[in-house]
């Protein structure tokens, strides 16, 4: 496996991880459950580390699509600078649920608002991670890009599959 095939195994980890520790999370709260609120600061710490790979697999990946034809180097410039303040965000929200984890754990009573600021802070990594997602899926995918007809020079995308119906 290459570098874009690693990047590609492992960049969704820490955009949906953190998903899932954001319902666990409100799930702890809603039931007073202090093990699903442990279990959502764990859940937010590992999306942190799949981050750390995912970002380190970044570099390999580009120098793999930089030589296909017809990449423009500016989205993956794009792409990589959003990335990094995803990355950043990520694990501040990591070093939150560390902090909350033990506060948690040591019975504080400050536990209960590091869960209400790591579920606000959750939602703007949450921002970051679709920018991140989009920047990353647009390098490749002319469909999802936001100017995506100009992507077809003015031709019709079915024209194809209509010439071979005649």
């Amino acid at each position: 496996m290459n570098g874009a095939h690693w990047h590609l195994v492992l960049n969704h980890l820490p955009i949906i991880i953190p998903m899932v520790g954001l319902l666990v999370m409100v799930g702890g709260l809603v039931l007073n459950s202090e093990i699903l609120k442990r279990a959502a600061y764990s859940i937010f710490i590992l999306g942190a580390v799949t981050a750390i790979a995912a970002s380190s697999t970044g570099e390999g990946a580009e120098e793999v699509v930089e030589e296909i034809q017809g990449i423009d180097e500016k989205m993956i410039k794009i792409h990589e600078e959003v990335a990094e303040i995803f990355a950043i965000l990520i694990y501040i929200l990591g070093g939150l649920s560390i902090i909350g984890l033990w506060a948690n754990w040591k019975k504080k009573s400050y536990s209960s608002l590091i869960s209400y600021v790591v579920i606000a802070f959750s939602f703007v990594v949450f921002f970051y991670a679709k920018q991140t997602g989009t920047t990353g899926g647009e390098i490749r995918h002319t469909e999802i890009r936001v100017n995506n007809l100009n992507n077809y020079n003015g031709m019709n995308p079915n024209s194809e599959i209509e010439d071979k119906d005649k």
